[in-house]
């Protein structure tokens, strides 16, 4: 069984998922870096050159199989929306990293290699939670807070709740 990150974009799933991994001594991928590497290019020009839902086809192929494989798993934020990933991951322990708009944007940034992110990065963090929360809330196995909150004191409060 693994443990698959999900959250918006700067809920910090790749951060605490490396910190997870590392005191639980397992093993950790981030799907999107995953894919950055085997696409040779970053995300936002798969986006650009080939298209969302090529992307998206990756990205199902990429998770269902990463989450058979890997101990602690960070899902690309829009990976929820796919009802494959979301039925899978309903044999693995799923943490929920929620993050206000406010903390989020301030974490996301201006300079931002995020597709779906470009532009107005509040506005479009707004619009990504209301259309994904209800998605999170049923695939998660527990939802933690990450706001004005340090890695470590964060993978304390998964390492607490984790049935593994």
């Amino acid at each position: 069984m693994s443990i698959a990150l999900i959250g918006v974009p700067g809920a910090g799933k790749t951060t605490v998922g490396r910190a997870l991994a590392d005191r639980l001594g397992k093993s950790f991928v981030d799907v999107d870096q995953r894919n950055e590497e085997v696409l040779g290019k970053p995300i936002a020009e798969v986006f650009v050159d080939e298209g969302e839902p090529y992307f998206r086809q990756v990205e199902e192929s990429a998770t269902l199989e990463l989450l058979e494989s890997t101990d602690v798993v960070s899902l690309g934020g829009g990976a929820i929306m796919n009802e494959r990933i979301r039925e899978a991951l309903q044999a693995h322990e799923v943490i929920w990293l929620q993050v206000s708009v406010g903390q989020g944007s301030r974490r996301v940034g201006m300079n931002t290699v995020r597709p779906l992110m470009l532009g107005n990065v509040r506005g479009k963090l707004i619009e990504l939670t209301r259309e994904r929360t209800p998605f999170y809330e049923s695939a998660a196995t527990h939802a933690i807070d990450t706001d004005g909150r340090e890695p470590e004191q964060i993978v304390d409060e998964i390492a607490g709740v984790l049935r593994t």
